[in-house]
């Protein structure tokens, strides 16, 4: 009986998590709904100052391409401030930056890319300060249509979308991030978002929250923001593209680096308390992260559980082929060029990175600097 028990709840946690949580967005979204997009303001004399913060730690490769196409954003020149922060570059990154056109360009020590990140904030009087990755490459529109979502007076925090290129070494990257994209998107139009990207997000300047410098503002600012009284939103019409990690082996250590940041924002950070959290908030927030992390947990319940049930009668026999016949099709995945078995193979490696990750964090902590991905430059 407990097995029994153990084996269906593992299983229909799984489920829900992956389909059933998007499902139930979707029936919500149509009970209550509101507005995800607006439209980009046409005048300039209306528009808020802004600051762009680009952190970057030995970006001399990439540092000058990002500069240019800052400045080169449909956004008044005398509204905007393209500042880049630089966490202890060892390389050519200050230089370059200089010589590209930045406004500003801060030569700070080695301190993590939170702690760089709120020295420049702390030096700028903006009204909405914005965030990319040395490497992202916004389209010109992105910085407005990210900035008008800023009109509703209860947001606080705006991310934009990503889009990936590349990934000709096998990397599935870009067919999850367009699942995630579709879940951020039913989120926003219902209690807000649950999670960002470091590649395209905005912050209006009095929200802007200091955080713990291991956590990282993809997944603090969100719930902060909704603790605080405002609301986080997606934006998807605001456009970034970013080289994605080749190969889903360099992505599992993507994942796993990210994720030994995420998990002191969930264990630590404040994540898991519902103060501040309206019902429907609460929900996405275990929905979308405790349930979604705990995933490879209930895999391993799930399979363990099951093995023993075959006993039991035809039923679990069949369970258990079928979890079979999926880590068979993962482990294929390795070397086919099947897209159903790359899938399978990429899915096991990330829901393993999310454990790994744990695993990282409780075993040697979580150390505030970053290093760049291989073959996202």
């Amino acid at each position: 009986m407990i097995l029994e028990l153990a084996f269906w709840v593992a299983a229909a946690l799984i489920v829900y998590a992956h389909v059933g949580y998007p499902a139930l967005l979707v029936v919500l979204a149509r009970l209550r709904n509101r507005p995800i997009a607006a439209q980009p303001p046409s005048a300039g004399s209306d528009l808020p100052s802004v600051c762009l913060v680009v952190a970057a730690h030995d970006e001399d490769s990439v540092i000058e391409r990002k500069v240019r196409n800052a400045l080169a954003l449909d956004y008044p020149p005398d509204r905007l401030e393209v500042v880049v922060a630089s966490d202890g570059s060892t390389d050519a990154t200050v230089q370059r930056a200089l010589a590209a056109g930045a406004h500003a360009v801060l030569d700070l020590p080695r301190a993590g890319k939170v702690r760089t990140q709120d020295a420049a904030v702390a030096r700028t009087q903006a009204d909405v300060v914005a965030f990319s990755d040395a490497n992202s490459y916004w389209r010109p529109d992105a910085l407005r249509r990210l900035v008008a979502r800023f009109a509703e007076t209860e947001v606080g925090y705006v991310c934009g979308q990503v889009r990936f290129t590349g990934g000709e070494g096998g990397n599935q990257e870009g067919a999850y991030w367009r699942y995630e994209m579709a879940v951020r998107r039913l989120e926003s139009g219902l209690a807000g978002v649950t999670g960002g990207n470091g590649a395209i997000y905005a912050v209006r300047r009095q929200a802007y929250v200091v955080v713990d410098e291991r956590m990282g503002h993809d997944l603090s600012f969100p719930f902060n923001m909704v603790k605080r009284g405002w609301r986080p939103v997606y934006e998807p019409t605001a456009l970034a593209e970013e080289k994605m990690v080749p190969t889903v082996e360099g992505e599992l250590a993507r994942k796993r680096r990210m994720m030994s940041h995420a998990w002191p924002v969930v264990l630590r950070g404040g994540m898991l308390s519902p103060r501040g959290y309206g019902p429907l908030y609460a929900l996405q927030i275990a929905s979308h992260r405790v349930l979604r992390y705990a995933t490879p947990f209930l895999h391993v319940v799930a399979f363990a559980a099951n093995v023993p049930l075959v006993a039991e009668g035809p039923l679990y026999a069949v369970t258990l082929a079928l979890q079979c016949a999926f880590f068979a099709a993962a482990a294929l995945g390795r070397f086919s060029r099947l897209r159903l078995t790359r899938l399978a193979y990429y899915y096991v490696l990330v829901t393993f990175s999310l454990a790994a990750g744990l695993w990282d964090y409780l075993r040697t902590g979580t150390p505030p600097g970053w290093e760049q991905p291989e073959g996202t430059r």
